[in-house]
């Protein structure tokens, strides 16, 4: 699985929970939020480390 496909899903599979704490107040989805976007934060900074190493290799 590509890593752009892993950052789509996690979002999506986000939505969901997001609403729920948005719209209805729903505290627990609240806390799903925030460990999502956690997760979304650590993969990211997984990519970017990557993308320089592979960056740095070319040089």
């Amino acid at each position: 699985m590509s890593r752009h496909q892993e950052v789509k899903d996690l979002v999506d599979s986000l939505e969901g929970d997001f609403a729920k704490f948005y719209e209805n107040g729903n505290k627990a989805a609240g806390t799903r939020v925030r460990t999502g976007m956690q997760a979304i934060k650590n993969l990211a900074q997984e990519i970017r480390a990557e993308v320089t190493a592979k960056k740095n290799e070319a040089k």
